[in-house]
């Protein structure tokens, strides 16, 4: 029988051929989802945590750099995520407790802290089992059909599953003992450091007894120290931070303040020059978020966009002159609209203090509103309380202010013939009238004058 008529054997040589060649062809490498090396599929239940409302969970994996330790995880074992909701761990967390676990010294106790809410199984809501091990090698009690977790509340069963997982959401967060004994441990010994000592008491020297001490200062109470002292350039001279409702231990946060006053002004419309003063050609914000932070109050006059276009390259191009012109507009007290308005109507003038000492802004009521200034110069209230959060207050005006020193210094002085200041001459004028009178009341009493002005 022919060999060319054998079914196959053609197929068959040249397959061993091949073979020769390419030896490696025989190693077929195949991917699996139990492979350690397989790739996370779109479908796994880590994609969806990240995908899914538990974002400040899904945070602090991320943060946490577990992304790679779950992916190995999940490429061999389903996995259980016991998933806190964004309010238990927003709001119902500690603040020191949460700036402990985002610190870069803690990284270990935020890693075990997580993952003692990773179970490697797959735990449903019908579940038998009692007791289950973490990746974290803690315990964690399951109550009968999966109603709690140690001691915090299912609220969501299966909320999220996926063939490799599923996610159950709970109301409060899973501490492990080890992770709050090392948050004590590190509390206590800041609090150890942090005392501040006291100096030797002071004895007054007209009763020979020991000075009290000042009463302490009430929360939100405005610093003794005058705000002039506090600014910049320099060191900052004030005292800590006063006592408030917003902030990192309560204490007022200048900085968001003043970022929210700025966008406010955006938003408002019609004062983006004044933004962009304070942010880009000045460094006004940060130094007024400082300020703020520090217990004092502010009061901003902003000129609108119409107003700042009037301003002249030299006005600007001069060192410090917008930082000048800026700290003209701002007065070191907390006033609205009402405020103000009623002080005008009641006292007719107010001469409000500003951060450019020693000029003063002289207030009034004109035509039913707040005028600022006098003559050309002057500015009306023409947005009342564009922001006003206790802290910070911004009234819009519609001109830009100047020191009435300034205003004068701009006039053209008048000048003699001969090319002498006027003024100078009305000064020597004056100052020989009075020495003339003088010399007339000394020879009127008998009294001979040694002044050589009066021979």
């Amino acid at each position: 029988m022919d060999r060319h008529s054998i079914p196959g054997v053609s197929n068959l040589c040249i397959f061993l051929f091949l073979v020769s060649l390419f030896p490696q062809a025989l190693t077929l490498r195949v991917s699996s989802p139990s492979s350690p090396t397989g790739q996370i599929n779109s479908n796994s239940i880590l994609v969806a945590l990240l995908d899914s409302h538990y974002t400040e969970l899904a945070e602090l994996v991320e943060k946490a750099m577990l992304l790679q330790k779950l992916e190995d995880t999940v490429a061999t074992h389903n996995i259980t995520i016991f998933a806190p909701t964004n309010e238990a761990l927003y709001r119902n967390l500690d603040p020191d407790f949460k700036r402990f676990l985002l610190q870069p010294a803690n990284l270990h106790s935020l890693q075990t802290l997580l993952l003692s809410h990773i179970t490697p199984a797959l735990i449903g809501s019908q579940t038998l089992t009692r007791h289950v091990t973490t990746l974290s090698d803690h315990n964690l009690k399951l109550s009968e059909n999966l109603t709690t977790v140690d001691q915090a509340r299912v609220t969501h069963p299966n909320v999220v599953t996926r063939p490799d997982g599923v996610i159950h959401g709970i109301d409060r967060l899973l501490l492990p003992r080890s992770v709050e004994d090392d948050f004590n441990r590190r509390r206590s010994l800041r609090s150890i450091s942090a005392v501040k000592p006291e100096p030797a008491p002071e004895v007054d020297p007209r009763t020979h007894r020991l000075k009290k001490p000042p009463p302490p200062a009430k929360p939100g109470s405005l610093p003794e120290l005058p705000i002039y002292d506090a600014m910049a350039p320099g060191p900052s001279l004030a005292p800590a931070p006063a006592p408030g409702p917003g902030g990192p231990h309560h204490h007022f946060n200048g900085e968001r303040q003043v970022k929210d006053f700025i966008h406010t002004l955006l938003h408002y419309g019609g004062y983006n020059e004044m933004a962009d003063i304070l942010v880009n050609l000045t460094s006004l914000d940060v130094e007024m978020g400082r300020l703020v932070s520090e217990g004092y109050v502010l009061t901003v006059l902003a000129p609108n966009d119409e107003a700042m276009a009037k301003l002249t390259t030299e006005q600007l191009s001069e060192p410090g002159a917008p930082e000048q012109i800026m700290y003209y507009h701002i007065i070191p007290e907390y006033q609205t609209e009402e405020s103000m308005y009623n002080a005008v109507r009641r006292f007719g003038k107010v001469r409000y203090d500003t951060l450019r000492l020693p000029h003063k802004v002289v207030a009034q009521e004109a035509d039913g509103s707040v005028k600022f200034g006098h003559g050309d110069g002057s500015a009306y209230l023409f947005d009342p309380d564009i922001y006003t959060d206790g802290r910070i207050s911004v009234q819009g005006i519609d001109g830009v202010l100047f020191p009435a020193a300034e205003e004068d210094a701009e006039r053209v002085r008048p000048v003699t013939q001969t090319g002498q200041n006027a003024t100078k001459l009305v000064v020597k004028h004056r100052r020989g009238k009075l020495l003339e009178t003088a010399c007339w009341m000394l020879g009127t009493f008998g009294q001979h004058s040694r002044f050589a002005s009066c021979q």
